[in-house]
């Protein structure tokens, strides 16, 4: 999350969780008012005419529909927030006008799943350049590519994602023909999740997950996309033909497996395995498709779990049930869970997230990263992620 410091009565305090029995070490510590909105209808110059262009390149998922109007806006900011490189700022005010692998990760499988394919290859183009020598990333970068802004910690789940990404952009239409200029991608991706899991025999150590923070404890958020990239790594092989390392991923990727729900399905699939009491989060969704091949019943139970105690006063979802409790919903998880469960056949839960997602957008249409519990937006808007899991979660609802 782009986690914030809150200024309040006698203090500051962290807009996130504090969690019993985890030791939580701040990785900002700027200041900015909460929760007013960041950015406005007039943070860039639209030309109506090259995105009517652009929509035509493509596809417009529930155009007609009642989410129709909402997926078209969302298509339009990701190309808002894309640049000729392939950066993908996460949002448009400041301190979210970087790209992130994993928010950029949404938007290439977005693009390319509504005939966008250029977009999405350039996306990855630019996830290849900026990718460390050891084939992992930086949380975030600045949009030129040049590097990290500032110092906040590595996160390593980066790398599952650009793989998991990387093969959604491959299986769509025509995007087989750019594996090889993608090549580099894969293997520096694969190797380092191969040396954080030793081949799937160990798990890897704690790292900042999508809730932005620094972890003393491995988080489900940090390992699930791990394993949704080597198995996307291993399908990328199979189609590459290359069977033999195939077969040696997707086994690396059946122990890591073995050993995640080993460690977590005991207390229900909760954020810290070594901290039950945290509760569960929405990270339960990387252990469902579209990030796996299969769900299983404990992890559809804790998926449940999450939506039952993460649910805020407006209607949405917070990051987790150990989140604080500030009566704030975050658009990028309620728009992961409308696109899970449209993934799982769930239609009338997908349909009824994307409901809420569509009344609470901004006057001029783009999903905000925040609702407040009296229902008005807050926060940047748009945010890429949201506005990626939007549209595909539409997206596959159309598709049956």
């Amino acid at each position: 999350m782009r986690r914030r410091w809150v200024l309040v009565a006698g203090g500051t305090s962290l807009l996130g969780a504090a969690v019993t029995g985890t030791a939580l070490l701040a990785d900002r510590t700027e200041a900015a008012p909460v929760p007013h909105l960041l950015s406005g209808p007039d943070w860039y110059t639209p030309d109506p005419a090259a995105e009517a262009a652009w929509l035509a390149r493509g596809s417009v998922p529930g155009d007609g529909g009642p989410h129709g109007d909402m997926v078209r806006r969302a298509l339009l900011d990701l190309r808002a927030l894309s640049r000729a490189n392939g950066a993908v700022a996460a949002g448009p005010a400041p301190s979210w006008n970087h790209a992130w692998p994993r928010d950029s990760a949404f938007a290439a499988v977005a693009l390319a799943r509504t005939g966008h394919l250029g977009d999405a290859v350039r996306v990855l183009r630019f996830l290849t350049a900026v990718m460390l020598p050891d084939g992992g990333f930086e949380a975030r970068y600045r949009l030129d590519g040049s590097g990290p802004p500032d110092d906040r910690r590595r996160q390593d789940d980066g790398a599952g994602w650009a793989l998991w990404a990387l093969r959604a952009v491959l299986d769509s239409p025509g995007g087989h023909a750019h594996a090889e200029e993608l090549r580099d991608l894969l293997e520096g991706a694969l190797d380092f999740t191969l040396d954080r899991t030793r081949s799937g025999h160990r798990l890897p150590d704690p790292s900042p997950d999508y809730w932005e923070r620094r972890e003393a404890s491995l988080t489900l958020g940090a390992v699930a996309p791990l394993l949704a990239g080597l198995e996307a790594a291993a399908a990328v092989l199979s189609r590459l033909r290359e069977r033999t390392r195939a077969r040696e991923v997707s086994a690396a990727a059946g122990r890591l497996a073995e050993l995640v729900h080993d460690r977590f399905a005991p207390a229900g699939y909760p954020r810290y395995a070594q901290n039950p009491d945290a509760g569960v989060d929405a990270a339960t969704a990387f252990l469902l498709p579209p990030f796996t091949a299969r769900a299983g019943p404990a992890v559809l139970a804790a998926f449940d779990t999450y939506q039952e105690r993460a649910r805020r006063p407006a209607g949405g979802l917070a990051p987790g049930a150990g989140w604080r409790d500030d009566g704030v919903s975050w658009t990028p998880q309620t728009a992961l869970v409308a696109w899970v469960g449209a993934r799982i056949g769930r239609r009338d839960q997908a349909n009824e997230r994307l409901d809420w997602l569509n009344v609470h957008r901004t006057a001029w249409g783009s999903i905000p990263e925040k609702v407040l519990a009296d229902g008005s937006p807050a926060g940047p808007a748009p945010l890429g992620w949201s506005a990626a899991c939007a549209v595909l979660a539409v997206d596959t609802l159309e598709r049956g």
